[in-house]
């Protein structure tokens, strides 16, 4: 069929859908709902089989739904209406939920059901919740929804009763430090992870608290700062303390949106004297030893070692990858046979901090700063040969983190994740020596294409392309043992060995017919120029993304004529729930 999707953004479960039904043979076309952009007269261009809306923050106009069968993906079970569903669940300390696929009417939410999948809602924070569980619960009850439509033979639903309960408000959102337990506390910050995020108090300002993880040791007076960790903020609370990573100042009247920034770094000056704390060894985001809260962490099962990271939007500033180099460098003086790299549930990596880079003195230099970051952690991956590395994604990952992913020598990938081998929507030619190795996964023309169509993958096509090696059909908080359990039983083939003695003699061979640095060198001659150039579109490009600012249409249309069902180049933009700041 000719399924045209109507989103308010091009966001990681649009994306999703639109990849995965592609997968599934249907041509699939994308329109934006923006505000004036005539929506109705769109669609008619468009003559689409049937309309799916997988985001989708305001009514479908009665012209479009009257004309058209048009299914509305709510993340919320049946029964369930409003804009605020996750953050609800999440907020009242739901254990299961669920997304229905619903038909558009006159009344919000209300419409007849097509398919409705439960899901568990695990203690993560809403943006992680929506890219995993729910994305998940999302593509099956779309791809049901889709097949029961066209058998011609299915009859949708009535719902009966439900309950619309309206926007959760920064009042109802409100931390009280004095009285929330840390539980309270970290159900108020997952609920508003990572838009909008909980106003709060701290230090005489108004801050947006972004993100929030459990402490276990260290205690102080409710709603006292105790210490700082890699960028992030410890806070007491009665009965206990937690992790704050990020902070957002409040939005100006009339000015742009702000981008959430390293706790730390978004206070500055203002931010008093505290004990920097390091994480107990062997704590980390991920693995048997996770506890203790870290966004690196290390651990090892037999011959295995696994460097897990889990940086917030997946978005790599400078800081972020000199840590992640440091701790490479360590995991390589471990006399392990596999190095496994990632192995969360949430992004792998998005490249560079867009957020970071806006947000400083001269972004030319940052952004400078931060992409031979990136390049010195891939090179690090690329030049090992002494054992075999091993990039699992349990989350999505795009642009630059993609091509962290290909440095190792295998890549493995949860099932519902997606992949942007790219950086044309954001105006750049790309580095982190992706000339290298695309090129040497896919070869050159596939290559070319993938990073000029600028069009999500799903990890059964970029299996299918020869993008990564293998996929796990797994729920997401089951990818971490899958991965554990994988990379151990590599380590411990009698063939692993033969493997690293014919990587050695791979890489000298590649080296000798072009070195790594030409691919570095000219990489970024090119990123130097669009970096140091003020007119350079990237500048306005990472702006309007760091703002959140909507385009006034939907890309690829000149002239008003409807997108082709492959043309979305332009259309990405931060998630409802949520849009890392990277590129």
């Amino acid at each position: 069929m000719y399924v045209l999707l109507v989103a308010s953004a091009f966001n990681s479960l649009t994306q999703r859908v639109h990849a995965e039904l592609r997968d599934h043979g249907h041509r699939v076309a994308v329109e934006l709902a923006l505000p004036g952009a005539g929506l109705a007269d769109a669609v008619r261009g468009h003559r689409p089989d049937l309309v799916i809306a997988p985001m989708l923050r305001t009514a479908i106009p009665e012209e479009v739904w009257a004309a058209h069968t048009c299914l509305v993906v709510h993340p919320g079970p049946v029964g369930d209406r409003g804009p605020s569903s996750l953050d609800r669940a999440i907020q009242d300390g739901e254990s299961r939920w669920g997304v229905t696929v619903l038909q558009a009417n006159a009344e919000m939410d209300a419409g007849d059901v097509w398919a409705s999948v439960a899901c568990p809602v695990p203690p993560v924070g809403k943006s992680d919740l929506y890219r995993g569980e729910i994305a998940d619960a999302a593509l099956e009850a779309v791809l049901l929804a889709v097949e029961r439509f066209a058998s011609g033979t299915y009859t949708p639903r009535p719902q009966a009763g439900g309950r619309a309960r309206p926007l959760l408000r920064q009042e109802d959102r409100r931390i009280d430090w004095a009285g929330d337990t840390t539980e309270g506390v970290l159900r108020a910050l997952r609920a508003a992870d990572s838009q909008p995020g909980v106003r709060d108090e701290l230090l005489g300002g108004d801050w947006y608290l972004h993100g929030g993880h459990r402490e276990e040791r260290l205690r102080g007076r409710p709603g006292e700062l105790l210490a700082t960790r890699d960028g992030a903020l410890c806070r007491a609370t009665t009965d206990g303390a937690v992790w704050i990573p990020e902070l957002r100042a409040p939005r100006r009247p009339g000015g742009p949106a702000t981008p959430r920034l390293p706790a730390t770094l978004a206070l500055a000056d203002r931010l008093p004297p505290l004990p920097e704390v390091p994480a107990p060894p062997h704590s980390g985001p991920h693995g048997p030893h996770h506890r203790a809260w870290s966004d690196i962490g290390y651990h090892e099962e037999g011959q295995a070692g696994f460097l897990s990271f889990s940086f917030p939007g997946g978005a790599m500033s400078t800081a972020h990858c000199r840590r992640l180099l440091d701790a490479y460098r360590t995991a390589l003086t471990r006399p392990t046979a596999v190095l496994v790299l990632g192995g969360g549930r949430d992004f792998f990596s998005n490249g560079i901090h867009l957020g970071v880079i806006e947000a400083s003195a001269d972004p030319a230099e940052e952004s400078w700063a931060n992409i031979n970051a990136m390049n010195d952690l891939v090179e690090a991956v690329l030049t090992t040969t002494d054992r075999l590395v091993v990039s699992a994604l349990g989350g999505n990952a795009a642009a630059g983190g993609v091509m962290l992913a290909l440095a190792a020598d295998e890549v493995w990938c949860r099932s519902g994740v997606v992949l942007n081998p790219h950086y044309r929507l954001m105006g750049l030619h790309g580095s982190e020596y992706w000339t290298y190795t695309l090129p040497r996964r896919v070869g050159p023309a596939l290559a070319d294409r993938l990073t000029t169509e600028a069009l999500p993958l799903s990890a059964a096509a970029a299996l299918g392309l020869g993008l990564v090696d293998r996929t796990l059909r797994c729920p997401p908080g089951a990818f971490t043992g899958e991965t554990d359990r994988l990379a151990a039983r590599l380590a411990a083939l009698p063939a692993t060995a033969s493997r690293i003695a014919a990587k050695k003699a791979a890489r000298e061979r590649d080296e000798a017919e072009r070195p790594l640095a030409d691919h570095r060198r000219a990489e970024l001659a090119e990123m130097r120029r669009t970096f140091f150039d003020p007119g350079a579109p990237y500048h306005a490009l990472r702006r309007a993304f760091v703002r959140k600012e909507r385009p006034v249409s939907t890309p690829g249309r000149p002239g008003g004529s409807p997108v082709s069902p492959r043309d979305v180049t332009g259309l990405a933009a931060p998630d409802a729930a949520p849009g890392p700041d990277c590129c």
